[in-house]
């Protein structure tokens, strides 16, 4: 069950941070309407590569989509097109 705590209990901080643990965050409120959230770091991190896989897919998704209806290149073209960009970056390192 979530904790939840009016945004005034920050006045006492350290009690409202002693209930936060891994898995169980702390929702703030302000009139009533959840505001913020206080989790622990490793929840966080957790909450951040969730969200990068799901872009990842998201991008995939669209690739194949594409690749679909545009159709697919082949090998030899995609190794071209890889090696273009690398000389590419390594031309401006140069200049950098």
């Amino acid at each position: 069950m979530p904790t939840i705590a009016p945004v005034s209990d920050l006045r006492n901080y350290g009690s409202v941070l002693e209930k936060v643990s891994k898995g169980f965050p702390v929702y703030l409120t302000r009139n009533g309407h959840g505001v913020y959230s206080i989790r622990d770091m490793e929840d966080e991190e957790n909450l951040e590569k969730a969200e990068a896989m799901i872009q990842l897919l998201c991008e995939l998704n669209a690739g194949i989509r594409s690749a679909k209806e545009d159709g697919w290149i082949s090998e030899d073209n995609m190794r071209s097109y890889i090696h273009n960009l690398r000389n590419l970056h390594q031309k401006k390192k140069k200049y950098i």
